[in-house]
């Protein structure tokens, strides 16, 4: 069965974004940039809320840009063709290689679970983790942590007073001040 993960950067205090909304604290060093791509490669659908879908619209065109550098143009070359399942209240069409949701978080990750097809579901934003979450279908939490302390903003983990243990399959350094860290859900 495909694994759930959700994966982000987040500050040393647990934020995605600051308390403006901002994400300019997080922009990725190359090494950390390449990282994500990697991690990017091993998917097989990402789930995505409308902010976070949004904020990624600007690589369907991207590829215009002269002044992109390698590394962001390897990104699109992973990114666009991804399959994107986009949950959203209030969008009526997606671009790209997206669709809109059709159901719940729960109904479309039974899906995509029975599906043939291969590479993990990914989820991206924290209230569509936070719902797959109260449904316990995340098998994975991974969090590339950043040196700052944002005091505010949007958590990573939901405060939905449930406890779940976790074990620590992986870490790794980064840059000198990037860390990468891969928890499994204990079932």
């Amino acid at each position: 069965m495909r694994d759930v993960t959700y994966a982000m950067g987040i500050s040393l205090d647990g934020y995605i974004t600051g308390p403006d909304g901002g994400l300019d604290w997080s922009a990725p060093e190359e090494d950390v940039f390449r990282f994500w791509i990697e991690e990017t490669r091993k998917l097989g659908v990402h789930l995505l809320g409308r902010r976070l879908y949004e904020t990624m619209l600007y690589w369907e065109t991207a590829a215009d840009d002269p002044s992109l550098g390698d590394a962001e143009r390897e990104w699109i070359q992973v990114w666009n063709p991804l399959p994107k399942v986009v949950f959203s209240r209030t969008l009526t069409e997606v671009k790209g290689n997206a669709r809109l949701a059709s159901g719940s978080v729960a109904e479309e990750i039974a899906r995509l679970r029975k599906e043939p097809g291969e590479g993990e579901i990914a989820i991206g934003g924290a209230t569509l983790a936070a719902e797959a979450a109260a449904a316990d279908l995340i098998d994975e939490y991974r969090t590339v942590v950043h040196p700052v302390l944002l005091g505010g903003g949007t958590r990573y983990f939901p405060h939905d007073e449930r406890r779940v243990h976790l074990d620590l399959v992986e870490t790794r350094t980064l840059t000198p001040n990037t860390v990468y860290l891969r928890h499994r859900v204990r079932r």
